[in-house]
């Protein structure tokens, strides 16, 4: 079943124009590239010139829109002084650069939600699978009209419903959690951004080969950016299943190498970089009204950068491959994703069940089994995984250990990619 390629799709369903996309070859880019690195990296281009932090924060000002929805109290503009939730949207859009041809509908095909917590002194880096099926609440267009609910829709329609606010509506839909604050990347942005640093670090178990993406890499440790760097997010045929979710785990693998190479001090002392990394930002991402404020990016800034990288968690939100009307979805494991989200609502760390199917231990044998993934060992929706993590800890200081069908990593686990092994 998780090989079953997009374009084999029949298109009889209302799910089959997203089949369609698909055979367009739709380029997929991650927002979760700048998510923890945003707010630091604006912020620090304040220090290198005060003309340069204004072209910054006056830039992202000009595309700010409301993600304020009917019946919701904003969040407050200005200084930070409890937990934040932050969401990360990467689009499918192109953002008009033809170089990605006609993109036709405007998905989220990225969906994070970064919770960072001064009490427990911690991130959670909560993805949300494109394909995650199932009702979406009315919500507010950035023009101010309304889009209806519906009942049953791909959790990526949101941003074509009607742009971030919609997004923000999903997301506090599926996990109960309100969304303080968005943004939305374009694809350039993860080719900027990954140029700023001067490249990540990846480690491959096993060889990389995906025509459909582009990339073809070594075993081995490989240096990546720019176009690259886009391929080695967006791959998903050269991984070992084919799977979506799968390829969550492989861009939390690059995520992770992301968060380490920022926190170095060649990184965080190097006035050019981080000017480079603040105009990345500037020019390729859309803000909420209420996160284009330069007192409000210098909270978050300051809240994110004393976090160590192994208080810094990536988990997928747990769900269980399926197809309705032959297009492939995933169904949400509501049962353990509680766990996850009542943990957030609390500002407890959490710890992940289990690495991300795409990725091993850097010093996992690439002939090893690889470690059972979402797709293989989710239970059904609703169904608990009996893991630990049914009781959610009062102790800021001890993270919630999350069931196994929730996947992921912290920042400071060093792991490598697994290429297809046959």
């Amino acid at each position: 079943m998780a090989g079953r390629r997009d374009d084999e799709i029949a298109t009889a369903s209302p799910l089959a124009r997203h089949g369609r996309q698909r055979r367009r070859g739709a380029a997929r880019t991650v927002a979760s590239l700048l998510a923890l690195t945003l707010a630091v990296g604006v912020v620090s281009a304040g220090s290198v010139a005060a003309f340069a932090f204004y072209r910054v924060t006056s830039t992202i000002s000009k595309n700010a829109v409301s993600i304020t929805q009917e019946g919701q109290k904003p969040p407050k503009v200005g200084a930070i002084t409890g937990p934040v939730n932050l969401l990360l949207v990467g689009s499918d859009s192109g953002g008009g650069n033809s170089t990605y041809g006609d993109r036709g509908e405007n998905l989220n095909d990225v969906t994070i939600l970064v919770h960072i917590s001064p009490v427990s002194h911690s991130v959670t880096a909560l993805s949300i699978p494109r394909d995650l099926y199932g009702p979406q609440a009315a919500c507010t267009r950035e023009n101010g009209s309304k889009a209806s609910a519906v009942s049953a829709v791909k959790f990526n329609e949101a941003l074509s419903r009607g742009g971030l606010g919609c997004v923000a509506a999903a997301v506090t839909g599926l996990t109960g959690l309100q969304v303080d604050y968005a943004a939305k990347i374009e694809f350039d942005g993860v080719v900027a951004m990954s140029d700023a640093v001067g490249g990540v670090q990846v480690c491959l178990a096993t060889k990389i080969d995906d025509p459909k993406s582009g990339l073809d890499l070594p075993a081995g440790e490989s240096t990546i950016q720019g176009a690259q760097a886009l391929a080695f997010l967006r791959t998903r045929h050269g991984l070992p299943d084919g799977s979506d979710l799968m390829r969550i785990g492989n861009q939390q693998v690059f995520m992770s190498a992301l968060i380490r190479k920022i926190k170095s001090a060649d990184t965080l002392t190097n006035p050019a970089t981080l000017y480079n990394l603040a105009t990345a930002a500037a020019d390729n991402m859309q803000l909420s009204t209420e996160l284009a404020n330069s007192e409000t990016m210098i909270s978050i800034a300051v809240a994110l950068k004393d976090i160590p990288a192994d208080r810094i968690s990536f988990v997928q939100y747990p769900s269980t491959p399926t197809y309705i009307n032959n297009i492939s979805v995933t169904i949400a494991n509501k049962r353990d994703a509680k766990i996850l989200t009542d943990a957030i609502a609390a500002d407890q760390a959490v710890a992940a069940g289990q690495l991300g199917g795409a990725a091993v231990d850097s010093g996992t044998d690439s002939t090893a089994t690889p470690a059972p993934t979402d797709a293989a060992s989710a239970p059904a929706s609703g169904a608990a995984s009996g893991a630990p993590g049914d009781e959610v800890s009062t102790d800021p200081s001890n993270p919630v250990a999350l069931p196994t069908s929730i996947t992921g990593q912290s920042a400071s686990q060093q792991t490598c990619s697994r290429g297809q092994t046959g």
